[in-house]
């Protein structure tokens, strides 16, 4: 009896001193919820129940919630809400079983296709499905019949007329012949038809009001223009939805009959090797997958998502279109998460998607999205914060982790969206992300325009491969653009290349309107059309140690002067063949402090001094190979000499397993 009560004088002393040994044990022998067409839970919202449950009966206990193979069509989004959350000694853990891949799917599998004598699938679609502007076929997304098919149509003039409140009408002229397409629309037809415009770094979606295909005329009327960013003769148009358009293959179109509203057919025209028979086809009835919704007083906590695909979502237009929105920064996420905390999404993909990726909007800290493949999306990838000031401390985004994630063909819908965007949020880290194939921005950190107040501080982007950027499609964009006072930020270890703008501004790191603050280093920037560097306006910024090569237009770009010092640019090498060194109109009467540079133009050619650069050489800096990307530098370069610190930019983007990586170079 002495021993037994010694014993039990050991346990309690020791669950006393050592209280989370306890707890490893509860974690040792998890709960365990089995979700699948062979289990008693079907599909993954009715395990919501359980997990409550459990939660309730043994709040010490982790859960592991195991998704069987196979695709999970959602009639609504899951929404989790804290009584489905864990603590750090007990998580909840939603996982795919053992060498599956399984599928949470917004969409409605379209069947019945019969072949047309004209080659098109023609099938009739279910009336209640909801419209759709979206179409999944086989592994990849159909194209809305557009006209033209590649490219977009180029304004001749544009006039707008003054309306009620902030509305406008814009009377909008192309050349005749870029219109015959849309000569003879019923107007049944006609009010179906859309409009889309690019214009500098951002995109306006309307119906058309009125069309004359003689003249080349069209109005459309919604809000009046910004005069920063109106439509002018750089502006470029594509029409959707109209079945003359219909005439390549992987294009669709639904044709509405026009006494009958619920009667809808689905046409497409297939790709080589597509048939009915072993294609499926794909229309979205959902926007969103998954929605994380905790409260201020009661946040969602420790649950992680390992190894789902988050599939086949969309946005429908609405009647009015979309106003012209910098990064549809409105635009809402297939995954999207309001104060939560210790949330991990990792080895899942997201993709086919009308909106955003993922969306730690509000109240969200220590967050993260870890090896993520986030591809074919219709607006960007990943987000934090919000685009307004946090009303409370509690109400604050901030420390997020984003890193080893396949960020790839985004803006589908929203051309203007961004990979990665970083809103009012501060001490996210941003690392190892492969960022590319974007017509806007690679990652956006910070939304105040201006010195005033912003909360995008201490924020890293570091060792990121952010690359393809631009398309040729909007302008004034940066592979890495940053925005109000950002005071602690670190931009640093990233390989940036081709960033290509429609007309103006396709930059590699660009500090616009009162970026402040900011530490851009051992970046190796090359193959851009404005710049490797340029600053809008902005304050004590430091720009050091960078590899800028092979601009087009011009090196450095610098806008506006200002009375305090703009920004420090020293220890970098610059190495061009076309355009010139400096470009824009602040270095006359703006203060920024140059020194320690090397500068070279292949072809000799030396640059005017810049006033005040200091112990800067305009010499070789002899790069081993810069045309076949090994910018590594002998111990005899004259760029050592002046201080400069050699670093690996192979270091940047996807890191891991192979695999992970190869899928990386498989979908360039």
């Amino acid at each position: 009896m002495k021993t037994r009560g010694l014993l039990l004088q050991i346990l309690s002393l020791t669950a006393t001193l050592f209280p989370t040994l306890t707890n490893v044990r509860a974690e040792a022998a998890p709960a365990t919820i089995h979700v699948g067409p062979t289990h008693s839970i079907k599909n993954p919202a009715a395990a919501l129940e359980a997990i409550a449950k459990s939660r309730t009966n043994h709040p010490n206990q982790s859960i592991d919630i195991i998704i069987a193979d196979g695709i999970y069509q959602l009639d609504q989004p899951i929404v989790l809400s804290p009584q489905h959350g864990g603590t750090a000694q007990a998580p909840v853990r939603w996982k795919a079983a053992p060498g599956t891949t399984p599928t949470f799917s917004g969409g409605t599998p379209i069947t019945g296709f019969q072949i047309l004598p004209n080659g098109l699938w023609s099938a009739k679609l279910p009336e209640n499905l909801p419209p759709f502007d979206q179409l999944y076929v086989g592994p990849s997304r159909a194209t809305r019949a557009r006209h033209p098919n590649q490219g977009f149509l180029m304004l001749t003039g544009v006039k707008e007329e003054k309306l009620e409140g902030d509305r406008a009408r814009q009377s909008i002229t192309l050349k005749p012949q870029d219109l015959t397409p849309l000569a003879n629309l019923s107007q049944h037809a006609f009010r179906s038809v859309q409009m889309l415009a690019y214009h500098k770094w951002d995109n306006t979606r309307r119906t058309l009001e009125s069309i004359d295909t003689s003249t080349g005329s069209i109005t459309t009327v919604g809000r009046a223009m910004k005069p920063w960013n109106s439509w002018d003769t750089h502006t470029g148009v594509i029409f959707e939805n109209f079945r003359a358009a219909l005439d390549q293959p992987g294009e669709w179109f639904v044709e509405t009959d026009e006494n009958n509203p619920k009667i809808r057919t689905l046409l497409y025209q297939p790709r080589p090797g597509e048939s009915p028979e072993s294609t499926t086809v794909i229309a979205p009835h959902l926007q969103q997958l998954l929605i994380l919704k905790g409260t201020p007083d009661r946040k969602l906590t420790h649950t992680s998502f390992t190894g789902i695909r988050f599939l086949h979502t969309g946005w429908p237009s609405p009647p009015e279109g979309f106003e012209p929105q910098q990064a549809a920064a409105s635009i809402e996420a297939v995954i999207q998460a309001d104060h939560t905390e210790n949330i991990t999404i990792e080895n899942s993909t997201i993709a086919h998607t009308g909106i955003y990726g993922i969306w730690f909007r509000e109240g969200c800290k220590h967050n993260t999205v870890r090896q993520c493949h986030l591809h074919d999306l219709g607006a960007g990838g990943l987000r934090s914060g919000t685009m307004n000031l946090p009303a409370t401390p509690q109400s604050a985004s901030s420390h997020q982790t984003f890193d080893n994630n396949l960020i790839r063909h985004a803006g589908k819908v929203f051309p203007c969206a961004v990979g990665v965007w970083i809103g009012h949020s501060g001490d996210n880290r941003i690392t190892h992300n492969d960022i590319g194939h974007l017509p806007y921005t690679g990652i956006s950190v910070g939304w105040r325009w201006g010195y005033d107040h912003s909360e995008a501080k201490r924020n890293l982007i570091e060792n990121n491969h952010i690359h393809h950027i631009g398309d040729g499609l909007l302008s004034d964009m940066g592979a890495v653009y940053t925005l109000g006072p950002s005071e602690g930020t670190i931009i640093r270890g990233n390989h940036i290349h081709h960033v290509v703008s429609h007309t103006y501004g396709g930059w590699g790191l660009y500090n616009d309107e009162g970026s402040t603050g900011i530490l851009m280093e051992n970046n190796l920037v090359h193959q851009t059309k404005s710049g490797g560097y340029h600053q809008h306006y902005g304050k004590e910024n430091t720009i050091r140690n960078n590899i800028l090569a092979f601009a087009s237009e011009q090196q450095i770009q610098y806008t506006r002067a200002e009375p305090h010092l703009s920004f420090r640019f020293t220890g970098n090498i610059i190495f061009w063949e076309t355009g010139k060194l400096l470009g824009g109109g602040g270095w006359k009467d703006g203060k920024v402090e140059f020194s320690n540079n090397i500068y070279w133009n292949s072809a000799g050619k030396a640059p005017d001094p810049i006033p005040g650069d200091t112990n800067s050489k305009f010499i070789d800096p002899l790069f081993k190979s810069p045309s076949t990307n090994d910018w590594s530098l002998p111990p005899n370069s004259p760029a050592l000499t002046l201080g400069f610190k050699p670093f690996d930019a192979s270091k940047a983007g996807l890191y891991g397993d192979p695999i992970w990586i190869a899928t990386a170079n498989k979908t360039h």
